[in-house]
């Protein structure tokens, strides 16, 4: 029994206090069940998904024994709803600070309910206060329907997450792990995260469920096909990477994270100085540029060996993103890639590359452009998806990127192309040319074309015309010729394949220390 003292506690005294008995193995109890997460069934029931635990999920994220949870007793005293179906905390990844947080899908299916969003909301604000990354492990079916009164209309309902989302983005990293569902307003979580990591087979993002859709529509289709893992990294590009299995979603979060600084503020880490990948420059790529060539293997013989973590390989596949290093610091690589569409800028890899060259610049990581572009795609199709409205999104981003940013013309860069690729009028800190690259607004034979057309049409002999053409061509190389637009200062160096990976590090090297100032204003207006 709990005992208590009579009177007022004498300060020069504590003989007169008796000890009160606390029920020790009550608190104990409650710790246990509130970790224990949901019933067994619904453990049973991920594991048979090959699902892990949302406590394992945060134990094989972070470093060992750097979690410290908070809001751990968040309705503990609600039947079934421990934690309120949501971890949050703080830990190290790599020694490094981050927030978390991680959905319980077997309470309630990882449902919201007020307490749930109530501690999602602060511990982003703490991820913000603090300056550290913030990292989501997402498996939600979305809010209570019968709680929506309490989480989803207020000042700290469920928007206010999304608020301090895109509060946050640009100032500190925010990368989301989806092992399950994303459903309906929670969807826009992973939206706002600066990467989505999706597990296939059990990811999957949607607003309206497969019955609502048929409900709204008369659509069937099905939450796979709908808004599965496949879908959104192949197709809409929310997703940018596909993860087969938990441990490799988790593993993705920590490559990611270990290219960028903990805030907008720091700057890259930086490693250890490897050589070179394996390949030899000079003869990856082709002298003709009709030949199609794999700009993946040029990026990795160019950056230090093994460093090349690609985002978004499996979606827009004409232009390559992704993080490197040169001589042990990181750089941000927009290739266009000719293996895919040849290489050709479509509506999707403009977005790409929109997107990614903002992520770099918010964080501080050098840009390097690998240009082999023929420029943007024409056409009915293209024309009426937005093609002059992508375009435009991509050169405002090259434009208002104020990181040192390198043009490497490796083989060609036509029309716009060379604008979305940081030609010379985008400030590019040099703009290098390699001897095989090509600058113009259309290529010999299209110009030739465009020029002659009706000339050649009027030249019956088959000879004779060809003739014609072929000169005509010739002239046109002339007048681009690489070394000319070196005279012209149109480009700042020529060179040798060989030669490319020590220029560049001594070049970045040098522009590190630029001033960052772009414009006179709070932001622009961007064509989106």
């Amino acid at each position: 029994m709990s005992q208590t003292t009579e009177g007022p506690l004498a300060g020069s005294s504590m003989d007169t206090v008796e000890a009160v008995d606390l029920p020790a193995d009550h608190l104990g109890e409650v710790h246990d069940r509130v970790t224990a997460g949901g019933a067994e069934k619904y453990h049973k029931a991920n594991a048979a998904k090959g699902k892990l635990f949302a406590r394992e999920r945060v134990q094989r994220l972070v470093d060992e024994g750097s979690f410290v949870e908070d809001g751990l007793y968040a309705n503990a005293l609600a039947e079934g709803l421990p934690a309120d179906g949501v971890i949050t905390g703080t830990a190290t990844i790599d020694g490094r600070p981050v927030c978390l947080m991680a959905n319980d899908s077997t309470v309630k299916a990882g449902s919201w309910g007020a307490r749930t969003v109530e501690k999602i909301i602060r511990i982003i604000e703490t991820a913000y206060a603090t300056g550290v990354p913030m990292v989501y492990l997402v498996d939600s079916a979305g809010a209570r329907i019968t709680d929506q009164v309490e989480l989803f209309p207020g000042r700290r309902g469920a928007g206010k997450i999304f608020h301090n989302q895109v509060r946050a983005s640009g100032s500190i990293p925010q990368v989301c792990a989806l092992f399950g569902p994303s459903a309906a307003g929670g969807a826009y979580i992973p939206a706002f995260c600066d990467v989505v990591v999706m597990v296939e087979g059990n990811a999957s993002m949607y607003l309206g469920s497969d019955r609502m859709v048929e409900m709204v529509t008369g659509e069937k289709t099905t939450l796979e096909e709908m808004g599965g893992a496949a879908v959104h990294c192949t197709t809409s590009g929310v997703g940018h990477f596909l993860a087969k299995t938990e441990d490799e979603a988790l593993e993705t979060v920590r490559g990611y994270l270990s290219y960028l600084p903990s805030n907008w503020q720091g700057e890259p880490p930086v490693a250890e100085p490897v050589g070179p990948g394996k390949g030899n420059l000079r003869k990856l790529v082709p002298e003709s540029e009709r030949q199609a060539f794999d700009m993946r293997r040029y990026i990795k013989a160019l950056l230090d060996d093994g460093s090349f973590f690609e985002i978004h390989a499996l979606w827009a596949r004409e232009l390559t993103v992704g993080f490197g290093r040169l001589d042990g610091r990181v750089v941000g690589v927009v290739a266009n890639n000719s293996m895919f569409k040849g290489g050709v800028l479509f509506v999707d890899s403009a977005d790409k590359a929109s997107r990614f060259i903002q992520l770099c610049d918010a964080f501080n990581v050098p840009l390097l452009f690998l240009s082999d572009v023929p420029g943007f795609m024409v056409g009915t199709a293209v024309e009426k998806q937005g093609i002059i409205r992508h375009g435009a999104k991509m050169i405002t981003a090259v434009s208002e990127a104020t990181v040192p940013k390198m043009c490497v013309v490796v083989r060609k860069a036509y029309g716009a192309g060379l604008y979305a690729m940081a030609g010379p009028g985008f400030e590019p800190d040099a703009t290098i040319a390699l001897p095989t690259a090509k600058i113009a607004v259309m290529g010999a034979e299209a110009a030739v074309n465009a020029v002659y057309a009706n000339k050649i049409a009027a030249i019956e002999d088959e000879a004779e015309r060809a003739a014609f053409v072929q000169a005509k061509r010739d002239e046109y190389e002339q007048d681009i010729d690489i070394l000319r637009l070196a005279s012209e200062l149109v480009i700042d160096t020529i060179t040798q394949p060989e030669d490319l990976r020590a220029e560049l590090i001594r070049r970045y090297r040098a522009a590190a220390g630029k001033e960052r100032h772009f414009s006179r204003r709070r932001h622009g207006v961007t064509p989106v």
